[in-house]
C-alpha cells in the first residue's frame, strides 16, 4: 500500500447543482497533499430502482432540497470507516461504503453522498498520479472519441402543453472531427429557434427544460419535421441523424396501462408502433426508454418491431451490471445511458461499462449524474443544448482531450447505423 495516497482527509459542502439545486460537493485529501473533488448531481427523469438522493425534506430551507442530512452522513459515518484507506483501492472503498449503507437502493446514507464520497476519490487518485480523470481511467493513449450530442429541444410538461417525448437530440454522426461535430450542432441549434419563432408568427423561440427549445408544438412527428427542415435548411442532411428519449414512464398511467401522446392515451403496443413510425420517416441513430421501466416484456416486443434504430435504455438499465446482463439476454435494449451516479459507485458504474462493451452494447455517456467524461472511449456523449454551463463544461472536455490525443478519430457509428 502507498502512503501517500492513504486518504488523510474528507470534507463535504453543500453546493448547487447545473438546476440550481442543492447537491452533495467532496473534497478528499490524500498524505500526499492530492485533492480530488466529486459531488452529485440528480438527473429531472430519475427512475425508481437508481441510487437514493437523500434530501431533507424541509419546507423551510431550500424548497425542501437541502441536503445537510447527507453531508452529516459522510462526515459522521463514511469518513471514520474510510479514513485511511488508499484511493488506489477504488473498489474496497466503494464497498466499504455499500455495506455501510445496507440498502439496495443507498437510501440510508443517501447515494448523493456514496457517489460524491467514490468519485472524489478517483479524482484523488488521478490527481495523485497527475492526470486527467479521463487519463487515469482509460491507462493509455485514446484511439476514439466520444460523437458529441445535443438535445436541442425540451419535451416534458409546461403549464400550457404536454409534450410527451423529453429530448429531442442532433446527432452529428458523419462529422469527421470534433470541431465538425461542434459547428453543426451550434448551426442546427440556432436554426430551429428561428423555425420555432417563424412557427410562432415572430414571436421569439423560448428556452425550455434543460436549456433547450420549447417546441411550438407538443407533437413530437411535428417537432420533429421541424428539427429535419432546420438540418436541411443548414445544408447537413447527408451528415446527422437524431435520437430520442421518449421517457416513457413519466407519460405512463400504471392504472390503465395506457401512455400519454398527443391527448390520446396508447396501449405499449399502440406506442411501440407509433415510435416506429417515427423511425420509418426519419434517421435515428438510437431511441430511449421507449416504455415504462418496469415493461421488459414489451421492451424486447419493441426491439423486434422496430429495426431502424437502436432501442436503448436509461429507467430500464440505470447503469447497474444485474440490469444490463438482463437486457442482454432477454433483447430488450441495445444500448444504454451511463450515469455512474445513476448505481451510486465508481465501482458499480465501470463494472456495468465493462459487461456493454463485451457484449457490443452501445454506451452513451450523460452529461448528467456523473457521465460526463468518465472513460472517453464510449461512443457519445450526450450532452444539453449548446448554451448551459453544464454543456459547455463536457463539450470542453472532449476538446481537451482531443488535443490532447491527437490521433483519436471520433468514434465511428457506421457499424450501427441501422436506417
Amino acid at each position: 500500500m502507498n502512503s501517500s495516497t492513504k486518504i488523510k482527509s474528507i470534507h463535504a459542502r453543500q453546493v448547487m447543482d447545473c438546476r440550481f439545486r442543492p447537491a452533495v460537493e467532496v473534497d478528499v485529501t490524500l498524505e500526499n497533499g492530492a485533492v480530488g473533488r466529486g459531488s452529485a448531481s440528480a438527473g429531472i427523469s430519475a427512475g425508481q430502482y437508481e441510487a437514493y438522493t437523500l434530501r431533507d425534506n424541509d419546507p423551510d430551507r431550500f424548497c425542501g432540497l437541502s441536503v445537510f442530512q447527507a453531508i452529516d452522513n459522510i462526515h459522521h459515518i463514511i469518513v471514520p470507516a474510510i479514513y485511511g484507506m488508499d484511493v488506489l483501492d477504488q473498489g474496497t472503498i466503494d464497498r466499504c461504503m455499500i455495506d455501510l449503507d445496507g440498502t439496495t437502493n443507498k437510501s440510508k446514507l443517501g447515494g448523493n453522498a456514496i457517489y460524491s464520497v467514490s468519485v472524489a476519490c478517483m479524482q484523488a487518485a488521478a490527481k495523485a498520479h497527475n492526470l486527467d480523470l479521463y487519463q487515469y481511467i482509460a491507462g493509455e493513449k485514446l484511439k476514439t472519441l466520444p460523437l458529441p450530442m445535443a438535445n436541442s429541444i425540451s419535451g416534458g410538461k409546461y403549464p400550457d402543453r404536454t409534450v410527451c417525448f423529453q429530448e429531442f437530440t442532433i446527432c452529428p454522426y458523419k462529422a469527421e472531427t470534433i470541431t465538425e461535430a461542434l459547428e453543426i450542432i451550434i448551426d442546427v441549434h440556432h436554426a430551429i429557434g428561428q423555425m420555432f419563432t417563424i412557427e410562432q408568427n415572430g414571436e421569439p423561440a423560448l428556452r425550455g427544460n434543460g436549456h433547450g427549445w420549447l417546441p411550438p408544438t407538443e407533437d413530437p412527428a411535428e417537432i420533429i419535421q421541424l428539427m429535419d427542415e432546420a438540418v436541411k435548411r443548414c445544408g447537413y442532411t447527408d451528415k446527422v441523424a437524431y435520437a430520442l428519449d421518449v421517457a416513457a414512464s413519466k407519460m405512463y398511467d400504471p392504472r390503465t396501462g395506457t401512455y400519454y401522446i398527443n391527448g390520446k392515451l396508447l396501449t405499449a403496443d399502440e406506442q411501440i408502433a407509433y415510435i416506429k413510425g417515427l423511425t420509418e420517416q426519419y434517421n435515428f441513430l438510437f431511441i430511449e426508454d421507449v416504455l415504462d421501466r418496469n415493461d421488459w416484456d414489451g421492451y424486447v416486443r419493441a426491439s423486434k418491431v422496430i429495426d431502424r434504430t437502436i432501442l436503448i435504455g436509461d429507467d430500464i438499465t440505470i447503469t447497474s451490471l444485474k440490469c444490463l446482463q438482463k437486457a442482454h439476454q432477454t433483447g430488450a435494449v441495445q444500448g444504454f445511458v451511463f450515469k455512474p451516479s445513476q448505481i451510486g459507485t465508481v465501482t458499480e458504474a465501470i463494472e456495468a461499462r465493462r459487461f456493454a462493451k463485451e457484449k457490443g452494447i452501445l454506451t452513451i455517456p450523460s452529461q448528467y449524474k456523473g457521465g460526463t467524461i468518465w472513460d472517453v472511449e464510449v461512443e457519445a456523449c450526450k450532452s444539453c443544448a449548446p448554451c448551459g454551463g453544464e454543456g459547455v463544461y463536457a463539450m470542453n472536455s472532449i476538446y481537451r482531450a482531443a488535443e490532447e490525443n491527437l490521433d483519436a478519430k471520433l468514434f465511428d457509428f457506421s457499424s450501427m447505423v441501422r436506417f
